[in-house]
């Protein structure tokens, strides 16, 4: 740009380019470039002297990664030889080229006043020049802004084949960006599309005329090919070929932007005919997208999902660490709304009280509601009194009474407008606590087997209809990757620097010991099915619910392309059993507890070896990490072992009550099965 090139004459700046992707992928580091620039900074910088620079950074390197083995350092010396032949000095002109163009600041089309005054300049590196009355005074944010920073960073993203697509949506369900969605829509709808958008018929039955795509939005994709990994669609003549692949991002990044533009104004499809499968909430608009999480993250398919499923009335207490981070980090923000201006309602409270915050949400949620029932049973002369009794007595259990729900409440508002009271005005704010709200505390194992257990516990144990859902990737992702107690035994990390020697705590089954828990183990790769079940039968019931759901992270120390393969060796191998506890059941005479995942058939030992957490550790003291691997093999039988025990015999579950009142022990009933 000319702007640059000015700068650049006018400070007589020396400046070096180098291709450090390219380099890092030829060097074996795949898409890891901190070698790489490390390298270039200290062969330019002069900080050292040049040959003694790289001495140093080769020295480095040995004490760093010594322990991930030998070939992960003979790689990265690599990277540093490469790196320094791929370094090449720019030469600059003496004056600017006259065809230069100027920077042409982003338009921002559609967003409001303060995206462009004040996001806008943040994200381009002025924020020091905003006045501090341009910020909010409240510290509530605009959501949905992450849309508008289009970090551009992959360099290859997914192309799509509809030729021999089946249209599963499982590319869409792992993606952890949202940057890969999918649509049927009225074939009308496609008149005036752009050139290169695709378009097939839809394969259902129910949906008949109806067109499908599957469409990459290609600058908020990270380029971390789960959506390819995931894709059963081969072609039968040439079985490399799927049709989900990964192709080179810069050819089809203009196209793809029109596209993906195009693909948003398309109308979402009706809630209320989501199909009761992954396929079917695939549809459904994320409330959650491009957010700042790691390529390949397996924390944000979960709370994607949560936000498919029941975003639309969410409210999400989010405790401190990673999930706090890529969800509300500015200046923008991933949660957004659907095309009826719904959203998720997020805020972030520490480790140690995050159950409390959340907790106190369901409270002011309950107390809110109650306060719009008594203000609606007031007007029931006014608004009818069988309609004051619709609204009050409405489950709301599924999207079409929740829609029918807000059909009554719209015009009772239009009815209530037309009241000159106080009172009709107090009702009609209000009013919207009339459909069901649905209140997560969602956070990292550090803070629910650990710092923030006891409140964790203590909400639970409330009786209150509040859910939980722990993003488990065994470690404290976000502070550095010191152990947890979801550590598992064997695996390395800081202040377990020899190897965990204590079991994993199994939060599952402690919180199934109060019997009135909705209880579940979950795992997107290995059965996305179980999963959509648990989180809708936890939204369901009323009461609390817990659902722990496995989360590979970079901390493990694999390629995350591999994510989705590591959660189905996980359950394979009994290390993480899938299981569902629904209290619910035992009102029907059957044992509540379920196991969704089938006896291991598959040694630990597998599962483990793929892991640089556990594999670092052979390396170090093999016998110590033989010994470790024997107790992690007895841990996953015995674990298996356990709960197949409990879904089979007589268990003494408390029944399903109200909140508890403190008033005394409940009565439990004996559920025998065969």
């Amino acid at each position: 740009p000319k702007e640059w090139q000015t700068m650049a004459i006018e400070k007589k700046l020396k400046i070096y380019t180098i291709d450090a992707s390219h380099v890092a992928k030829e060097s074996g580091m795949g898409g890891r470039t901190n070698t790489v620039m490390q390298t270039c900074f200290f062969a330019l910088s002069g900080v050292l002297p040049r040959d003694e620079a790289i001495e140093q950074i080769k020295k480095s390197i040995k004490k760093t990664y010594s322990r991930k083995g030998e070939e992960v350092v003979q790689k990265n010396f690599k990277a540093v030889d490469n790196s320094l032949a791929g370094l090449k000095e720019m030469k600059i002109p003496a004056t600017v080229d006259e065809d230069a163009h100027a920077i042409v600041p982003p338009a921002y089309e559609g967003a409001d006043d303060f995206v462009k005054h004040v996001t806008a300049m943040i994200i381009a590196g002025k924020g020091d020049l905003l006045p501090v009355s341009s910020l909010p005074a409240t510290g509530a944010w605009p959501s949905g802004t992450t849309k508008y920073e289009k970090r551009n960073l992959a360099d290859v993203i997914p192309a799509w084949d509809s030729s021999i697509c089946i249209q599963c949506n499982k590319c869409v369900s792992v993606c952890p960006h949202a940057a890969i969605r999918a649509k049927y829509y009225p074939e009308a709808e496609i008149a005036g599309a752009p050139e290169t958008f695709k378009s097939v018929p839809f394969k259902a039955r129910d949906f008949p005329g109806m067109r499908f795509t599957i469409q990459v939005a290609p600058d908020d994709c990270t380029g971390c090919t789960l959506c390819s990994q995931v894709c059963p669609a081969k072609d039968k003549k040439n079985p490399g070929h799927k049709a989900i692949d990964m192709v080179e991002q810069p050819p089809l990044r203009e196209a793809e932007n029109k596209n993906f533009d195009f693909f948003l104004s398309l109308p979402d499809p009706d809630r209320a005919r989501m199909t009761n499968d992954m396929k079917g909430a695939q549809f459904m608009p994320p409330l959650i997208e491009f957010s700042g999480a790691c390529a390949g993250c397996g924390e944000t398919p979960y709370i994607k999902l949560l936000t498919q499923l029941f975003g639309d009335r969410l409210y999400i207490a989010n405790a401190t660490g990673c999930s706090s981070i890529y969800g509300g980090n500015l200046p923008t923000t991933p949660y957004t709304t659907d095309s009826f201006g719904r959203g998720p309602a997020w805020a972030n409270s520490l480790f140690e009280d995050n159950a409390e915050f959340g907790f106190g949400m369901r409270l002011a949620v309950d107390e809110q509601t109650t306060i719009a029932k008594n203000l609606l049973f007031s007007f029931k002369d006014e608004l009818g009194e069988d309609t004051v009794n619709q609204i009050l007595h409405c489950e709301q259990k599924d999207e079409v009474s929740i829609q029918e729900q807000r059909s009554r409440i719209a015009d009772i508002r239009r009815r209530l407008g037309m009241i000159d009271n106080p009172e009709a005005r107090r009702l009609i704010r209000y009013s919207n606590f009339l459909v069901k709200k649905s209140v997560w505390i969602v956070g990292g194992d550090g803070w629910a087997y650990d710092i923030g257990y006891g409140g964790v516990d203590h909400v639970l144990a409330s009786g209150a209809n509040v859910k939980i859902l722990v993003l488990d990737t065994e470690v404290y992702s976000n502070t550095g990757g010191q152990a947890s107690k979801s550590t598992p035994t064997g695996a390395i990390a800081k202040f377990a620097a020899s190897g965990k020697k204590a079991p994993k705590k199994d939060l599952a089954y402690m919180a199934m010991q109060y019997g009135n828990i909705y209880v579940a183990r979950v795992a997107i790769g290995a059965r996305d099915t179980q999963l959509l079940n648990a989180m809708k039968e936890a939204e369901a019931y009323d009461g609390p619910a817990l659902i722990i759901a496995y989360s590979p992270c970079v901390a493990h120390g694999y390629d995350l392309a591999y994510g989705l393969t590591q959660q189905e060796m996980a359950v394979k191998t009994g290390y993480w059993p899938l299981i569902r506890y629904n209290p619910e059941l035992a009102e029907k005479g059957q044992n509540p507890l379920k196991i969704d995942s089938p006896k291991p058939s598959v040694d630990v030992a597998e599962f483990m070896s793929k892991e640089t957490r556990f594999k670092a550790l052979e390396r170090m003291h093999p016998d110590l990490a033989k010994e470790l691997l024997n107790q992690a093999r007895k841990q996953a039988e015995s674990n298996y072992a356990k709960y197949e025990l409990l879904a089979k015999n007589t268990i003494a579950v408390p029944p399903v009550l109200p909140h508890d009142t403190g008033d005394g022990p409940k009565p439990t009933i004996n559920i025998k099965t065969d």
